[in-house]
């Protein structure tokens, strides 16, 4: 392995990335943000200036990333992918075939997929020589158990169409599970039984049992489960039947109201962002305040769920921009627990990260059935870790 591995990390609206010459240490990460708007703009984390990309694409960010970076600085790349499927339960080195079936699985993650295949073929034009390895957010849930990851549908459709729930943000839940089990150990608690928050525009929960992934929020695709920014979460089927034969919409605009229409923008009609929702709250929005105890309450109730299906909590890690800055949502949240031993320092969970980057408690210290803790999710750091991991396999095979 030669100077480095860079991380990239595609979505609809951002390209993170992150270069990395020692295992978890970054020279040099960043983000273009905004993508497709005149707005777009090149961020690095530092000293380094922001740079505008008018209108960049996703394309054209990752172009942007690697002119700046040497080639040579560069010995493999390691890219996220949304779904999975059945196929992707490991990181997979990338060839134009693997390419193909990513963009296959796009029907499932059509946010997602087809970007990162876009970015893949970047990659391949740009360093043609260095290995390629895609890394894929479903794959944590590839160890679901059988009773978790299959709905109630006729066998012979699920199977025919590979109907299960795959679950995602696994990148992000094997990193924060992996830092709280290490922090547990370090003061002597039960890490057995976790359950992972993470609470963003997209959030998700994911119950771990012994470092494994048992039962998570998400499902075929990333619109099951909690609620979201702008996606619904769970909702009843035959509500979505209803709409389709008796409220005159199209497949199409249902999926519109589903994925952009609904969450905390549909019933604040205020914003998608928590912040702006917050904020219309305290100033006596009605709908605004139904949103923030709606949210709360699913985390709520979802954490309970796993609880019972592990048999017991030893410990719950919050993380994304939510888990770890929204003091008020993570009171909210772990309140109504207090009967599994979940018990908050108000204190600490007021200071929250306090700037650092290190997991911190925050729950109480005579809390000792479950600690609350957040820990911040590095999905660039598993990636890297991951790649690294899988060209060591690679040599030693």
């Amino acid at each position: 392995m030669n100077d480095g591995i860079l991380v990239l990390n595609p979505g609809s609206a951002t390209l993170k990335f992150a270069h990395y010459r020692a295992e978890g240490v970054p020279e040099s990460e960043g983000s273009v943000e905004r993508l497709g708007t005149p707005g777009a703009v090149l961020k690095w984390r530092g000293k380094r200036a922001p740079e505008p990309l008018p209108g960049a694409t996703p394309v054209a960010a990752a172009e942007a990333v690697f002119d700046r970076l040497a080639s040579d600085a560069v010995s493999a790349v390691g890219c996220r992918v949304v779904m999975g499927g059945e196929r992707f339960v490991e990181p997979t080195p990338v060839t134009p075939e693997i390419i193909a079936e990513i963009r296959r699985l796009g029907a499932l993650a059509p946010l997602h997929n087809p970007v990162a295949a876009d970015v893949l073929e970047v990659c391949q034009r740009r360093l043609p020589d260095a290995p390629l390895v895609a890394v894929f957010d479903t794959a944590f849930h590839a160890t679901l158990p059988e009773v978790a990851r299959t709905y109630a549908l006729p066998h012979e459709l699920s199977a025919r169409e590979r109907l299960r729930r795959y679950g995602f943000h696994g990148i992000a839940h094997h990193w924060v599970s992996d830092r709280l089990r290490e922090h547990l150990e370090d003061v002597g608690h039960r890490s057995e039984r976790c359950v992972t928050c993470h609470l963003g525009s997209g959030a998700s929960v994911c119950a771990v049992r012994k470092g494994r992934s048992v039962d998570t929020s998400m499902g075929l695709t990333p619109l099951e489960g909690l609620v979201m920014g702008t996606r619904s979460g769970d909702v009843d089927p035959g509500l979505l039947l209803y709409l389709l034969n008796h409220a005159g919409l199209s497949a199409a605009e249902l999926e519109d109201i589903l994925n952009q229409r609904s969450g905390l923008l549909g019933v604040s009609g205020v914003s998608a962002d928590l912040r702006d929702v917050q904020a219309a709250a305290d100033a006596g929005d009605d709908r605004a305040a139904l949103a923030i105890e709606l949210f709360a309450y699913r985390v709520t109730k979802t954490i309970g769920a796993f609880a019972a299906a592990m048999g017991g909590l030893d410990a719950i890690a919050f993380s994304g921009g939510i888990g770890e800055n929204g003091a008020d949502m993570r009171a909210r949240i772990c309140r109504p627990l207090a009967f599994l031993g979940v018990v908050l320092d108000e204190a600490r969970n007021a200071a929250g990260l306090a700037g650092q980057d290190e997991p911190a408690r925050v729950s109480a210290d005579g809390a000792t059935a479950a600690q609350v803790w957040i820990v911040p999710a590095d999905e660039s750091r598993q990636i890297d870790r991951e790649v690294r991991r899988c060209q060591q396999d690679r040599m030693d095979g």
